[in-house]
């Protein structure tokens, strides 16, 4: 089988054919690890490969990791669901965080980053899908939100993030991220520059790429396969 190694400068391939597929530089592409499950020991191969971006889904396995690994060479970005009382760690464990669902976890945000003069980037989730399992604002309701949010002076709004209903087949996905992006440019349309789509994981990141993806969260086709969710 395949190592870290190999498989992390496959994805790198991967992203670069599928850019220029798309007429795109595969410098606008930055690609996530998502490390959510797996030990320093696999996170320290995927460094040695040339890893420095790494997506986290709960806030206390990120600290345990970013205690061992540090925040100096490595970015960390929180791809997970969001509790309102772990905002609070948020400050000093990530870079970005693609999550932020409702306006309430955006002005928690805003109230404890100005308690602590600190600001965070964040993208919005938007379930573009109506996928009752899923978190995320409709995308209805996004522009609305977006306003009210870019009043938070310790919140700054990147772009946005979905996660589509999982299927074997990436074209089935396609849909779902043609549809984030063309939201992305209406509400551009109202004076919103959010350059950046979170959007694709390890089966269908190359689909996002060519309908615009800026951000790709691969963590199987990195790592291997999970033993434990």
């Amino acid at each position: 089988m395949p190592d870290i190694f190999s498989r992390y400068h496959t994805v790198q391939e991967t992203i670069r054919r599928a850019a220029e597929k798309a007429g795109r530089s595969p410098d606008g592409i930055r690609l996530v690890a998502v490390s959510k499950t797996y030990g320093v020991n696999e996170i320290r191969q995927a460094m040695d490969a040339g890893a420095t971006l790494f997506g986290e889904s709960r806030v206390q396995e990120a600290r345990e990791k970013i205690r061992v690994l540090g925040r100096e060479t490595l970015r960390w970005h929180l791809i997970g669901h969001l509790q309102q009382n772990k905002v609070k760690y948020i400050f000093d464990l990530f870079d970005l965080v693609h999550s932020v669902d409702s306006l309430a976890l955006a002005g928690e945000i805003h109230r404890l980053g100005a308690a602590r003069n600190r600001g965070m980037d964040i993208l919005i989730q938007v379930n573009v899908a109506g996928d009752q399992a899923k978190f995320g604002l409709s995308p209805d309701n996004a522009l609305d939100a977006i306003k009210e949010i870019s009043r938070l002076k310790n919140v700054s709004i990147r772009g946005l993030m979905t996660i589509p209903p999982f299927n074997e087949d990436p074209e089935k996905s396609r849909g779902y991220y043609k549809s984030l992006r063309e939201l992305r440019d209406h509400i551009a349309t109202k004076g919103f520059d959010l350059k950046e789509l979170s959007m694709g994981m390890s089966h269908d990141y190359g689909v996002a790429i060519e309908e615009g993806a800026t951000l790709v969260r691969v963590g199987s086709a990195i790592f291997g396969e999970r033993t434990y969710v």
